[in-house]
Parts: structure tokens; C-alpha cells; sequence
């Protein structure tokens, strides 16, 4: 497993709980008071019980934060490091995540080279340069149930993801110092896939 830096800084305000619902122009990210469009899957929310890898859904349910990944070349990180309350590592060109079903790895972060299918952390877009990963397929890992659902950046011209919850950096970087790792997100149900 990948090591992670933890820094603790008890003058935030913490968020325990985000909410991801359906709004009138598309989706929103609520926390506490601050609301943010976000983006989801292209096809849509699916109940987790019918999430399959690469269904391109969002599985609904309540998901925790597993920790922060960010790009050190795109990021102030010495500013996020501060006021980052969860488990922190900076993306590097060798990190990729096993999307493979039959991997042993599957839904894990890997370092580079890998055999098995996997997608690299480091991209040349700005969609990953921060990268949260979210509870999701992770205690046990199921084969075949879905791999790499994470909360992080959306570009401008983003009109969904592959799965994923986006948000606009800017909102990205507002919202991180006032979540842990004991915060959920909750993706509600409305217009399910079945």
C-alpha cells in the first residue's frame, strides 16, 4: 500500500457529511453550507449492488474519503499540506490504479510497471491533480463490482465521468481543509439505473 502523509490541524471547521443530489440544471455537491456542480458518471447513478466495472455509473450509497492525492507540479501543495486534514501523497509519473477484475491488485493503487490493466494517476489533462479516492469496493474487494471511484477535478468543458464524482478545482481546493477521514459522502438515488 502507498504511503500517505497525515497532517492534523485542529483550527478547521471539519465537514462530516456531503451530499451529491440531482438539481435542476444537473448535480450538486452539498457541504454544510457550501453548495458546488459537480458531475457524475456518464451513465448516470446505479445502486451499488448493480455497479460493475466499467458500466461508467455512479454507485449510490455513503462513501468515505480515503485519502488525498495531488499533483506536486499543479498544486501549492505546501499551502494544502497545512490545511489538509486527511492522508496525503503526491502523485508521481510511476502511481496508477488496477481497474483489472482479475488482477490481484484490483482496486488498489500500484506503482509502475504493471502488468495487469490500470489507468496512470498522472495525466496530462487536470481532471486528477487532486484525487480523492472514496470507499467504494474497498472492505472486501469484490472482482468485477467496480474499481478506481474517486472524487476529483473537473475541467470546464467536463460533461461527466467514467464513474466518478468531478468538481471544479477551485471548489476542489474550498472544500478539502474541512474534510477527514471520518467524512461521507452520500450519492442519493434519484433517477436510478436499475
Amino acid at each position: 500500500m502507498l504511503y500517505y502523509q497525515h497532517n492534523k490541524n485542529k483550527n478547521m471547521s471539519r465537514i462530516e457529511q456531503i451530499h451529491v443530489n440531482q438539481a435542476a440544471s444537473g448535480y450538486q455537491l452539498s457541504a454544510g453550507h457550501h453548495h458546488f456542480e459537480c458531475v457524475i458518471g456518464q451513465a448516470g447513478l446505479i445502486t451499488a449492488d448493480k455497479k460493475i466495472e466499467g458500466d461508467g455509473a455512479t454507485p449510490i450509497g455513503n462513501w468515505a474519503l480515503r485519502g488525498l492525492f495531488y499533483r506536486p507540479d499543479k498544486i501549492n501543495h505546501k499551502a494544502l499540506l497545512k490545511t489538509n486534514l486527511l492522508p496525503c501523497r503526491p502523485i508521481t509519473k510511476e502511481m496508477g490504479w488496477v481497474d483489472d477484475p482479475l488482477s490481484l491488485h484490483y482496486n488498489q493503487p500500484i506503482i509502475l510497471p504493471c502488468n495487469d490493466r490500470h489507468e496512470k494517476l498522472w495525466r496530462n489533462d487536470r481532471l486528477y491533480d487532486l484525487l480523492l479516492p472514496l470507499g467504494y469496493n474497498d472492505g472486501p474487494i469484490t472482482p468485477h463490482k467496480g474499481s478506481a471511484i474517486f472524487l476529483h477535478c473537473a475541467e470546464v468543458d467536463t460533461p461527466a465521468t467514467k464513474g466518478c464524482i468531478a468538481l471544479k478545482k477551485a471548489d476542489l481546493l474550498m472544500l478539502l481543509p474541512m474534510c477527514t477521514t471520518n467524512t461521507m459522502i452520500t450519492v442519493h438515488s434519484q433517477n436510478v439505473r436499475e
